[in-house]
Protein backbone atom coordinates (compact mmCIF):
# COMPACT_ATOMS: atom_id res chain seq x y z
CA UNK A 1 0.00 0.00 0.00
CA UNK A 2 1.94 3.47 -1.35
CA UNK A 3 -1.23 5.64 -0.18
CA UNK A 4 -2.14 6.79 2.88
CA UNK A 5 -4.27 9.34 5.11
CA UNK A 6 -2.57 11.50 7.89
CA UNK A 7 -4.83 13.58 10.56
CA UNK A 8 -1.55 16.46 9.84
CA UNK A 9 -1.65 19.03 7.13
CA UNK A 10 0.61 19.01 3.76
CA UNK A 11 2.71 21.15 5.01
CA UNK A 12 3.74 19.04 8.54
CA UNK A 13 3.70 15.89 6.63
CA UNK A 14 6.24 16.97 3.89
CA UNK A 15 8.22 18.56 7.30
CA UNK A 16 8.34 15.27 8.95
CA UNK A 17 9.19 13.60 5.91
CA UNK A 18 11.80 16.01 5.02
CA UNK A 19 13.41 15.39 8.97
CA UNK A 20 13.09 11.85 8.36
CA UNK A 21 14.97 11.79 4.94
CA UNK A 22 17.66 14.44 5.42
CA UNK A 23 18.13 14.61 9.21
CA UNK A 24 18.13 10.52 9.47
CA UNK A 25 20.79 9.90 7.04
CA UNK A 26 24.01 10.58 6.38
CA UNK A 27 23.51 10.30 2.40
CA UNK A 28 19.97 11.60 2.22
CA UNK A 29 19.13 14.96 0.50
CA UNK A 30 15.61 16.70 -0.83
CA UNK A 31 16.61 17.33 -4.65
CA UNK A 32 13.49 18.74 -5.77
CA UNK A 33 10.29 20.64 -4.16
CA UNK A 34 6.97 21.53 -5.81
CA UNK A 35 3.93 23.44 -4.03
CA UNK A 36 0.30 24.14 -5.76
CA UNK A 37 -2.18 26.21 -3.80
CA UNK A 38 -5.61 26.01 -4.95
CA UNK A 39 -8.69 27.32 -3.38
CA UNK A 40 -9.75 23.41 -2.88
CA UNK A 41 -6.55 22.40 -0.99
CA UNK A 42 -2.49 22.38 -1.34
CA UNK A 43 -0.39 19.59 -3.09
CA UNK A 44 3.34 19.00 -2.62
CA UNK A 45 5.94 16.71 -4.53
CA UNK A 46 9.06 15.99 -3.13
CA UNK A 47 11.74 13.63 -4.42
CA UNK A 48 14.48 12.52 -2.49
CA UNK A 49 17.79 10.90 -2.98
CA UNK A 50 19.69 8.81 -0.88
CA UNK A 51 22.96 6.30 -1.25
CA UNK A 52 21.93 2.73 -0.10
CA UNK A 53 25.37 0.35 0.45
CA UNK A 54 23.48 -2.39 0.14
CA UNK A 55 22.03 -1.68 -2.88
CA UNK A 56 25.34 -0.40 -4.30
CA UNK A 57 23.62 3.02 -5.84
CA UNK A 58 21.91 6.11 -4.76
CA UNK A 59 17.42 5.51 -5.26
CA UNK A 60 14.90 8.09 -5.28
CA UNK A 61 11.90 8.70 -3.22
CA UNK A 62 9.19 10.84 -4.78
CA UNK A 63 6.00 11.44 -2.43
CA UNK A 64 2.85 13.17 -2.96
CA UNK A 65 1.31 14.75 0.03
CA UNK A 66 -2.39 16.42 -0.92
CA UNK A 67 -5.17 17.74 0.71
CA UNK A 68 -7.94 17.79 -2.17
CA UNK A 69 -10.10 15.41 -1.43
CA UNK A 70 -10.61 16.84 2.33
CA UNK A 71 -8.13 15.27 4.40
CA UNK A 72 -4.35 14.94 4.31
CA UNK A 73 -3.03 11.68 1.48
CA UNK A 74 0.55 10.80 1.43
CA UNK A 75 1.46 8.99 -1.89
CA UNK A 76 5.03 7.39 -2.49
CA UNK A 77 7.15 5.30 -4.76
CA UNK A 78 11.16 4.94 -4.30
CA UNK A 79 13.25 3.99 -7.98
CA UNK A 80 16.38 3.70 -8.87
CA UNK A 81 17.97 0.34 -6.96
CA UNK A 82 18.82 -2.79 -8.05
CA UNK A 83 21.48 -4.40 -10.62
CA UNK A 84 21.48 -5.71 -13.86
CA UNK A 85 18.65 -6.84 -15.86
CA UNK A 86 16.19 -7.98 -12.94
CA UNK A 87 17.12 -4.52 -10.63
CA UNK A 88 17.50 -6.77 -7.23
CA UNK A 89 18.56 -4.36 -4.76
CA UNK A 90 18.46 -6.19 -1.40
CA UNK A 91 15.77 -4.45 -0.46
CA UNK A 92 16.75 -1.42 0.12
CA UNK A 93 13.80 0.61 -2.32
CA UNK A 94 11.09 -0.85 0.30
CA UNK A 95 13.34 0.53 2.79
CA UNK A 96 13.24 4.09 1.52
CA UNK A 97 10.09 3.78 0.85
CA UNK A 98 9.11 3.04 4.27
CA UNK A 99 10.74 6.05 5.71
CA UNK A 100 7.45 8.17 4.67
CA UNK A 101 5.05 5.69 6.87
CA UNK A 102 8.28 5.62 9.49
CA UNK A 103 8.11 9.65 9.94
CA UNK A 104 4.16 9.75 9.92
CA UNK A 105 3.66 6.36 11.75
CA UNK A 106 1.68 8.73 14.44
CA UNK A 107 -0.46 10.47 12.52
CA UNK A 108 -1.80 7.95 10.08
CA UNK A 109 -5.08 7.78 10.28
CA UNK A 110 -6.71 3.55 10.04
Amino acid sequence: MNTFYVSIDVESAAIAINKEVVDGSITGELIDFYEVKEEKGSLVVLVFEKHYWRAGNRLTLTVTIDDLCGKTRVHYVSGGGGEGLFRFDWGAAESFEGVAEDALRNYIIP
